[in-house]
């Protein structure tokens, strides 16, 4: 009677936990310093050897929620977008919450912020009071990156490149006017290649970045997260992330 009991014990229990609860979460990424990017700037990395601002947070976020996950970092970012999109338990970071994409996710967020923003080198003379003012330059822009996806939906012909590094390279030696990237990203990458000094002509568009979570996912794991993510604010403890890559 005893074994009966227990095992109509752990059926009940089995109802109560909610499914799939205890699965490991597949986490990808792209190296986008200094939120995501692998340890030795190769385009794969797992584990430990991924690092980054957004990628401490989401470190400590599952952590405190007691959720087992993995990391992965793989190039393009297009490859590591759709397999989030179409695989249960998969999620994509950092990526902007736009409202093309909103109903294709479950979102854990904002992880981070920043403003998409218009630099030039130096010593150019361009100025910029509006998008529009940006049409007659050559834009160089990051393939596939709804930052690049914004600016042609507005009539702003992007010079896209596999790689926003390959941006940096790209102003260095005048083959593009103009570099739309990220208030973050953008200034660390560009220190990475040695090309200081740039000049923000433009700022647009708060850009609130987030974990983008496989819609079929267990919706009580996406709100331990955020639970997670929102003591850690409270607490100081994103606040403490950041100071180590300032």
């Amino acid at each position: 009677m005893l074994s009966k009991a227990l095992g109509m014990g752990l059926i009940i229990w089995s109802l109560i936990i909610p499914a799939g609860y205890a699965e490991t979460i597949h986490l990808l990424t792209e190296n986008f310093p200094p939120l995501n990017m692998s340890a030795d700037e190769k385009n794969f990395a797992r584990g430990n050897n991924v690092t980054g601002i957004t990628t401490d947070i989401v470190r400590l976020m599952f952590k405190r929620a007691n959720i087992d996950y993995r990391v992965t970092l793989r190039f393009p970012w297009k490859r590591v977008y759709d397999t989030a999109l179409k695989q249960k338990n998969y999620g994509v970071f950092s990526t902007s919450r736009t409202p093309e994409r909103e109903a294709l996710f479950q979102w854990v967020g904002p992880l981070a912020e920043e403003y998409w923003v218009l630099l030039t080198k130096a010593d150019s003379p361009i100025t910029i009071n509006s998008l529009s003012d940006a049409k007659p330059w050559r834009v160089g822009g990051y393939k596939d990156d709804a930052l690049t996806k914004f600016l042609t939906s507005r009539g702003i012909s992007v010079l896209e490149a596999h790689s926003d590094k390959l941006n940096v390279r790209k102003l260095k030696i005048n083959k593009i006017d103009i570099w739309a990237t990220g208030s973050l990203s953008g200034p660390y990458l560009a220190k990475q290649e040695g090309l200081v000094g740039l000049k923000q002509v433009f700022s647009f568009n708060k850009n609130d970045l987030y974990l983008a979570l496989n819609k079929d996912t267990n919706p009580e794991v996406v709100k331990k997260l955020n639970e997670a993510l929102s003591k850690m604010r409270q607490d100081g403890s994103i606040e403490k992330i950041y100071r180590q890559y300032r």
